[in-house]
């Protein structure tokens, strides 16, 4: 019970994560070039074959607000739910097979454990450095946006944030799985059970009032939703609904997941 008690102690923080931020920063902008075609180049696939390939067809599509339904161009609508997508995607494979090559395959947790540097201090570095990764490959995608003139609004700015919130509760969530982790397979189940799945519930590719109402009430609280909801009327220039209520649902994943995954490394190494 006191064990139980420890895993799950509060984080004890320091700024002692920075040194870890740093080291990951120096190793990868070495490589810099092919992450960033590597984490821009599926995205923007999508975003070419679907929104200008399906979007010839579809034309324009309906999303609903609070002063009514809002005609949008699909690419437009489509670029707004897979840059929230990306910065989901980009984080969980950074929080999974990246951190879990530091972890356990060249054990340079463990190195840096050998210093005056706690384990929360780690995790909470990994979480960051995952988020930075996904807001770096969000930023870059919406540059291309910018200069294939899907949207001018100015409002892009406020969508930053957002997308780096994202990246972060995402990044937290994969490294929950990443503490269960035996091996590199079991990031299959992450990837089939939870990130496809949500891909299609939360209203990426359509929009979320086609789904059944039940289907409806689980979407409302998924993680990708409630980044979709806010990211997606700054792209039409317009203000999101229910700031507050999305920004709190991402928060509290974020805050679960990272403690959660926190102790389930705690419990990792001390066995």
């Amino acid at each position: 019970m006191a064990q139980l008690r420890s895993n799950w102690a509060a984080p004890h923080l320091s700024m002692r994560w920075w040194p870890v931020f740093l080291r990951n920063f120096l190793v990868w902008r070495k490589l810099a070039l092919p992450s960033l075609i590597g984490n821009i180049a599926e995205p923007l696939i999508w975003l070419v074959a679907f929104g200008y390939g399906m979007g010839a067809l579809v034309g324009k599509i309906s999303v609903a607000s609070s002063g009514g339904a809002v005609e949008v161009p699909y690419i437009l609508f489509l670029a707004s739910g897979s840059i929230c997508m990306s910065a989901m995607q980009a984080a969980s494979f950074e929080g999974l097979y990246s951190a879990y090559s530091r972890m356990a395959v060249q054990r340079t947790w463990d190195g840096i454990l050998n210093a005056p540097v706690g384990l929360d201090d780690i995790v909470f570095s990994e979480m960051l450095w995952a988020g930075f990764k996904a807001l770096f490959t969000v930023t870059a995608i919406m540059l291309v946006m910018l200069a294939l003139q899907i949207t001018h609004s100015p409002k892009l700015l406020l969508a930053w944030p957002v997308l780096a919130l994202t990246g972060m509760v995402f990044a937290s969530i994969a490294l929950v799985f990443n503490a269960l982790a035996k091996g590199y397979d079991f990031f299959t189940y992450y990837f089939t059970l939870f990130v496809t799945p949500m891909m299609f519930l939360s209203g990426v590719f359509f929009p979320l009032e086609q789904l059944p109402q039940v289907v409806q009430l689980v979407s409302a609280w998924l993680p990708l939703s409630n980044a979709v909801a806010l990211v997606r009327p700054l792209f039409m220039d317009r203000w999101p609904d229910d700031v507050l209520r999305h920004l709190a649902v991402l928060l509290v994943y974020g805050v679960l997941a990272f403690w959660t995954a926190l102790a389930f490394t705690r419990r990792r190494f001390k066995a």
